[in-house]
């Protein structure tokens, strides 16, 4: 019976975190894509290939090595990211990059097809199942050689409406393992720096959180205590087999009589007046000699130098 219990509970925990993990995959996105590379980003054997940019959307490290990527809806299960590289654990809001140059032999992020210039190019990502599409895109035809198709924000947005072509200018600069917008502000930040630039509402709402905190710190452990001191109650009164209730109008009774302290100090005083019970103490000290057992490391035969025979 208790292996099945734990047959059984092992199954769930292992259904539970498989069902965690596959809800932390549906944030993986495809971010940028290259189809026509002539001169712009290379590989890690320094060749020009197509190239694919997936982006962790989760504020969590995200492990992709049990999905699918495929340029052919058909076949959902074309390229499966392999096991073992722990560089298929992608951070938190960072991005990896799969080359599309139908050479998989070549590594982990190498993929075994290849997209075609000139025609529309179809890209999924599924999920270990094979079934549950994670995300798609269509980069058009149109996309010119070293021009890639991007979202304009990181991971954000759905439809045609969310992308746009890069060229490469300052302005639609191509980002292949960064962020598509690069932001060296914080608009929020800026904000509060001129409303409040003597930091006052900041401490303010500081204190508002610490004192906030320790209220609701106070309530939990009120709350734990009235809930332990019930607990107490019922398991006394189940030792003494009768009710709560029953238990906790006795005990009220118990404490409503009984005797005052000053009636039981005029009653200590009474027996000390009557039996003058008060402490004596003879002032004749005693002192029993212990006989202390015999030792040679003690004897003085043993410490004192016999003198010589003349």
């Amino acid at each position: 019976m208790k292996k099945s219990i734990f047959i059984l509970l092992a199954v769930l925990v292992g259904g539970f975190l498989n069902q965690v993990d596959a809800q932390g995959r549906r944030g993986l996105r495809i971010n940028e894509v290259m189809v026509a590379n002539d001169s712009n980003f290379i590989d890690d054997y320094g060749r020009h290939n197509a190239w694919i940019e997936l982006y962790n959307s989760t504020y969590a490290p995200m492990e992709i090595s049990s999905v699918y990527l495929t340029n052919n809806p058909a076949e959902p299960k074309k390229y499966p990211v392999p096991l073992g590289d722990v560089n298929t654990e992608i951070p938190a809001r960072q991005h990896v990059v799969f080359w599309a140059d139908g050479e998989p032999n070549k590594g982990t992020f190498h993929l075994n097809f290849k997209l075609t210039q000139g025609q529309d190019n179809w890209i999924g990502i599924y999920d270990a199942n094979g079934i549950t599409l994670i995300d798609s895109i269509t980069v058009p035809a149109s996309l010119l050689p070293n021009t890639t198709y991007a979202r304009r924000l990181d991971g954000e947005g759905e439809g045609i409406e969310a992308w746009e072509v890069r060229d490469g200018s300052d302005t639609y600069y191509i980002t292949p393992s960064s962020n598509n917008k690069i932001v060296d502000t914080n608009k929020k930040v800026e904000m509060f720096a001129e409303t409040d630039g003597n930091g006052f509402g900041l401490a303010a709402m500081a204190m508002i959180i610490v004192f906030s905190a320790l209220l609701l710190l106070c309530i939990c452990f009120y709350i734990i205590s009235r809930i332990g001191s019930k607990v107490s109650r019922r398991n006394k009164a189940r030792s003494h087999g009768m009710s709560a209730e029953t238990l906790t109008g006795r005990q009220t009774v118990q404490t409503t009589d009984h005797d005052s302290g000053e009636e039981i100090a005029a009653v200590v005083m009474a027996l000390h007046e009557h039996l003058n019970a008060h402490d004596k103490e003879s002032t004749i000290l005693t002192i029993n000699k212990v006989r202390k057992s015999y030792s040679p490391w003690s004897s003085k035969i043993y410490s004192l130098r016999e003198l010589p025979r003349r």
